[in-house]
């Protein structure tokens, strides 16, 4: 079965940048949608960017102009570079594709 394993989490102070790595151990980044949610002390999890097939991105709002999803097909790795970043953007950041069960995550804090 196909698994997503985060890393690239960390303590970072606001205005800081992180960049997190989602790597599935087959090659299938491609030929999905793969999408990066946090969640959140307290809150649900919500999308924050996700990636298509055809590398077209979509961003929640609160991100656009700070966050930048891209892919590395020959790693098989998808990564969310978060730039600026601000306390709000704390939570736990996991990756996911459709019908692949949910990896541990990574954390992200953004404090001062």
């Amino acid at each position: 079965q196909v698994q997503l394993v985060e890393s690239g989490g960390g303590l970072v102070q606001p205005g800081g940048s992180l960049r997190l790595s989602c790597s599935a151990s087959r090659n299938i980044v491609d030929s999905y949608v793969v999408g990066w949610y946090r969640q959140a002390p307290g809150k649900q999890r919500e999308l924050v960017a996700h990636i298509l097939s055809g590398d077209t991105t979509n961003y929640k709002e609160s991100v656009k102009g700070r966050f930048t999803i891209s892919k590395d097909n020959a790693k098989n790795t998808v990564y969310l570079q978060m730039n600026n970043l601000k306390p709000e953007d704390t939570g736990v950041y996991c990756c996911n594709i459709v019908g692949i069960p949910w990896g541990q995550g990574t954390q992200v804090t953004v404090s001062s």
